[in-house]
């Protein structure tokens, strides 16, 4: 099963006040397990970045001109996430950057269906304690040690590994991909079983005749 893990960073909290998207990453999973192929795209939002914004995730209006704007990259992009189900931290809040972008260009929106929020699976294995990725990474010993600031790609990364564990852990995929197998090389490797042989041999057809042969009116027997 293919799952494009996924974050964006935004120029503020709220697309219907004008903010926009200006970074995307995404990491590809199959059956759960990263397979090693990712895509990151830097935006050009078309509008200036608060400092409060640039506080989060580094991002300047200047560093951002020299990029694409979004309809530059959105074939690209939604190429790459194609019909896989799409797993986000706060999964409402990406999808809804993502939708206004989307609408913007009239391309048809992502349906809110596709989305896994990773949020709402930690509180429910977690009643209580804190979700956010920092914390999550914490609690399952991920490092995250080069997170000074919030990236897209690199939350994305850090959210396959909580993702997985949020699912039971490695060890529920190991016999289906590695982590960097792709889906190609996974069935590639398989190989097929020969048959078992179910059929009884001479010995044990013997052996049975003599139990036949100690037993009263065996039904076995019974015409």
């Amino acid at each position: 099963m293919r799952e494009i893990v996924l974050d964006t960073e935004t120029t503020g909290f709220k697309p219907e006040d004008g903010h926009r998207v200006i970074e995307i990453g995404c990491v590809e999973l199959f059956n759960h397990l990263p397979t090693g192929r990712h895509k990151q795209w830097y935006i050009n939002p078309e509008r200036e970045v608060p400092d409060d914004a640039v506080r989060v995730h580094g991002l300047t209006t200047d560093f951002l001109l020299k990029y694409p704007v979004f309809g530059e990259i959105a074939g690209d992009f939604l190429d790459f996430i194609a019909d896989a189900p799409l797993v986000a931290h706060n999964a409402s809040f990406d999808m809804a950057f993502l939708n206004a972008e989307l609408k913007r260009l009239g391309l048809p929106v992502l349906p809110p269906g596709r989305a896994i929020d990773t949020v709402q699976m930690a509180r429910q294995k977690f009643p209580g304690a804190q979700a956010s990725l920092d914390a999550l990474c914490k609690r399952f010993g991920i490092d995250n040690s080069g997170r000074s600031y919030h990236g897209a790609l690199l939350d994305s990364t850090l959210l396959a590994e909580v993702y997985l564990e949020l699912r039971g852990g490695r060890q529920t995929g190991l016999a289906l991909a590695s982590a960097a197998a792709t889906p190609e090389q996974v069935r590639a490797a398989r190989t097929p079983r020969p048959a078992r042989p179910h059929a009884a041999s001479a010995d044990e057809l013997a052996a049975h005749q003599d139990l036949l042969k100690k037993l009263k009116a065996p039904v076995w027997l019974a015409e």
